[in-house]
């Protein structure tokens, strides 16, 4: 006998029963109501991508570690694709002479990435990802950083619930330099040791610190940093191009209020290479679930790597659906009727025409309800049990007496009021 299939999905990735997609297409909704409302507009892209384009732009650990990547009949290497960052700069550059600018564009592709899957992290995920091109100043870092407030409070979370950190890459690499002493390069290994900061024993942080030439009272100089609002750290690279970017991003924020949400942290890097300048990241505040929840920032000189010589600036970020899923779960905000609307199951008899069911189906589905009659022969409990199970919120019965009068009998299975009603009252009560 041969052996039987498992039944499990592949490792790091889910199966979405009809139960897990409702709840999918709720939050994906909001989503999308959310950012379409402020002029955004969806575009997609394809799974396969050049493995090339990651290489160049992702970093070592993505293109090299976790992309699921093969050679195909004709030898190219291609990639499924992690990360889609590099596929909108790509379809940018592709039509950068037709495009006006600047673009508002938004995506919910999914993704693939072989790492560990644990709490918050899987193997194929959705993400959402929001960018905008060919804005130079702060106002498009602004502009992504609200639209991510504005989605998290669609579902009703406040600021007691999540905090978005920021910094800057360009003034990330001055400050470093200037208490480092060091290059551009230099910079480039400080900043991988520093992004692992909050995620090693002290004493590794400090030895790989010291590894790279810093003596004590250097690294002293960089923790007193973790400590200062915006202000307080661009005091100390005042000529800083990227000091001078989140002074102008911090004071718009405290005037129109979002400033209650945010908060400098120097010590946000984003590992991506390709970022230039503003970089965030939205943290769940609740104790259970204290982590970042997704973020991203400004990638100026990411869609010339397609065309010579193209200024096309950049900046966007991405929100994970497990992250996004575990925070909603955290903080309570997952109704308990998703997407409510009512639902209605015609039930059956044999003993009236099938067709009389259909011509009632007919007239709601017009009506824009959802609706459908039930297939096979089955007693009525077992039809209202159906019901019940399925997501319906309402059933209509037609027997042989109630066609033979022209009427039917309504049922809310909320309340287990049972009406009377012609088929046209039916419909009014229905869509009221």
């Amino acid at each position: 006998m041969s052996e039987k299939l498992s039944t499990q999905p592949y490792k790091g990735t889910r199966d979405f029963y009809p139960q897990e997609m409702r709840l999918r297409n709720w939050f994906f909704g909001v989503v999308r109501r959310v950012l379409e409302a402020s002029a955004f507009e969806e575009y997609n892209g394809p799974m396969l991508e050049s493995l090339a384009l990651y290489a160049a732009k992702s970093g070592d650990e993505i293109a090299n570690e976790q992309t699921y990547h093969f050679t195909d009949r004709a030898g190219r290497e291609l990639a499924i694709r992690p990360e889609m960052t590099p596929t909108v700069a790509r379809m940018v550059a592709g039509k950068i002479g037709e495009l006006s600018f600047p673009l508002r564009w938004f995506s919910i592709p999914n993704m693939y990435r072989y790492e560990k899957p644990q709490r918050g992290r899987l193997r194929e995920f959705w993400q959402v990802n929001v960018d905008i091109f060919g804005c130079d100043t702060y106002e498009a870092d602004l502009e992504c950083i609200s639209s991510a407030i504005r989605v998290l409070r669609a579902f009703g979370a406040d600021e007691s619930m999540f905090t978005v950190h920021i910094s800057n890459r360009r003034f990330f690499n001055d400050a470093v330099a200037a208490i480092a002493g060091t290059d551009a390069e230099g910079c480039r290994r400080i900043s991988k040791v520093i992004d692992r900061r909050g995620k090693v024993p002290r004493e590794v942080y400090t030895g790989e610190l010291s590894a790279l030439g810093l003596d004590a009272g250097q690294i002293a100089r960089l923790d007193a940093l973790y400590t200062m609002d915006a202000a307080g750290a661009a005091a100390l690279c005042p000529q800083s191009e990227g000091a001078g970017e989140l002074l102008r991003l911090f004071d718009m924020l405290q005037k129109t209020g979002l400033d209650r949400y945010c908060r400098f942290d120097f010590g946000i890097i984003r590992g991506l290479d390709y970022y230039t300048g503003t970089v965030f990241e939205v943290y769940d505040n609740a104790p259970e679930n204290n982590r970042a929840m997704f973020g991203g920032g400004r990638y100026d000189n990411l869609v010339g790597l397609f065309v010579n010589n193209a200024k096309v600036s950049g900046v966007g970020y991405g929100m994970g659906d497990v992250t996004l899923e575990n925070f909603l779960r955290t903080h309570g905000l997952i109704p308990g009727s998703l997407g409510a609307c009512r639902r209605v199951l015609i039930t059956r008899f044999d003993d009236v025409p099938y067709q009389t069911y259909l011509a009632l189906l007919d007239r709601l589905l017009g009506a824009g309800l959802s609706a459908s009659v039930y297939l096979g022969s089955k007693k009525m409990g077992k039809q209202l049990d159906y019901a019940l199970k399925n997501g319906y919120t309402h059933t209509v019965t037609i027997g042989s007496d109630e066609a033979a009068r022209g009427v039917l009998r309504l049922k809310n299975l909320a309340t287990r009021e049972e009406t009377e009603l012609t088929p046209d009252e039916a419909l009014r009560l229905l869509t009221e």
